[in-house]
């Protein structure tokens, strides 16, 4: 986990002074603007620790100023180092054409001070729609035909929200949208698939209580996230329990109209904090007469369980919060946002997730709440 941290803050600093060279090779400022631009972005670099070390001693307020402008910050830098990039690429690209053909096809060059502007101004303006994209929540519908619903029933509704990060940045404001959007649906199963608290949850009043006002007539229910295990095990399931939600560890419910099966996120693992149990040996004992939902936090397939769910959701990836961050994110869950099916009567559906990680913005990944319609299948 320490070399994960130091790699990412490695790449992070990176960035920045990359960043700061393209600005100062533009720009040609002065040691007095270098100084202070230089400053700036070093206390960026580290401002994850510093938003930590606030809020763990109850500085609040200036824990979210902080959060808010470094988080904005990140999200224009990874895209103005993106639009650069693409320029650098297509200069080294001429010029490596120019040299094989013996030509002089510089004029084709965008010129590097244009390529700066235009890289700015992108990150700028993606970010100023992204801050709204990331509020304009889209409600996913999913109809499954299924003969496994009991007698008497003929349709249900199974509500998902995911990756949501209650903490600092998304608050009251911004969590009262999606609870409305989960009371429209009227779900008759409501469930939350992990990273529903960020790693700072210090706060948080009147936030359970949103959750607790939603009604649901066959249960609410959660699963650990990575980020749940971030912001302490303990602290995370008191938030949930006070919410109103039964959080799944390695559990299965089988007094409702379906099965539900909560597995923990493999973080515990990573951090020495518990041992998920083998989702095969878990999902093995279950009788495949009744629908079976899998609850699973990241879209990670053992194939040796498919065949042993009817669906399984899932969050995590966000689709890539940020276009073109979607393309890393592609590296790591091929199975990265929307709907799979994997053989043997298993479905998978990957949620883009419900609000946001960092930065408050979305751009090409709107957020979701999932709707899963059961509905009886007619008799042949």
């Amino acid at each position: 986990m320490i070399f994960f941290i130091l790699t990412i803050f490695t790449i992070y600093g990176g960035v920045h002074v990359y960043a700061f060279l393209k600005a100062k090779s533009v720009l040609a400022f002065g040691p007095l603007v270098g100084v202070a631009l230089a400053s700036f972005m070093l206390l960026m670099v580290f401002s994850l620790f510093l938003i930590r070390s606030l809020e763990s001693h109850e500085y609040e307020l200036p824990a979210r100023v902080l959060s808010y402008v470094a988080y904005f910050w990140m999200a224009m830098l990874f895209l103005f180092f993106c639009g650069s990039l693409v320029f650098d690429s297509i200069t080294l690209f001429t010029h490596t054409a120019g040299w094989i053909t013996r030509s002089d096809i510089s004029s084709y060059l965008v010129p590097v001070k244009a390529a700066f502007f235009i890289s700015l101004c992108l990150a700028l303006t993606i970010c100023a729609y992204g801050y709204f994209e990331a509020k304009d929540i889209r409600v996913e519908r999913i109809v499954i035909e299924t003969t496994k619903l009991p007698a008497g029933i003929d349709r249900l509704a199974i509500v998902q929200i995911s990756d949501v990060h209650l903490g600092l940045v998304n608050r009251c404001e911004r969590f009262r949208p999606m609870i409305k959007a989960v009371k429209d649906a009227r779900p008759d199963i409501f469930v939350v698939t992990g990273d529903l608290v960020d790693a700072q949850i210090n706060q948080l009043s009147g936030l359970a209580d949103m959750l607790r006002e939603v009604k649901a007539k066959y249960g609410k229910y959660a699963i650990m996230g990575n980020h749940e295990y971030y912001a302490g095990p303990d602290k995370s399931l008191a938030f949930i329990r006070e919410a109103g939600l039964t959080m799944l560890r390695d559990e299965v419910v089988t007094d409702g109209p379906v099965t539900i099966v909560g597995v923990d996120d493999r973080t515990a693992v990573q951090l020495n904090v518990g041992h998920p149990s083998a989702e095969k040996e878990l999902l093995n004992r279950l009788s495949r007469d009744k629908f079976i939902l899998f609850l699973k936090h990241q879209p990670r397939i053992d194939p040796n369980t498919i065949g042993l769910f009817d669906l399984q959701l899932s969050g995590h990836t966000h689709k890539g919060q940020i276009f073109p961050f979607t393309l890393l994110t592609l590296l790591s869950f091929p199975l990265n946002a929307g709907n799979y099916e994997l053989g043997k009567g298993s479905l998978l559906h990957v949620s883009r997730g419900t609000g946001t990680w960092g930065p408050p913005i979305r751009f090409l990944s709107p957020p979701e709440v999932t709707v899963v319609e059961l509905v009886r299948k007619p008799a042949v």
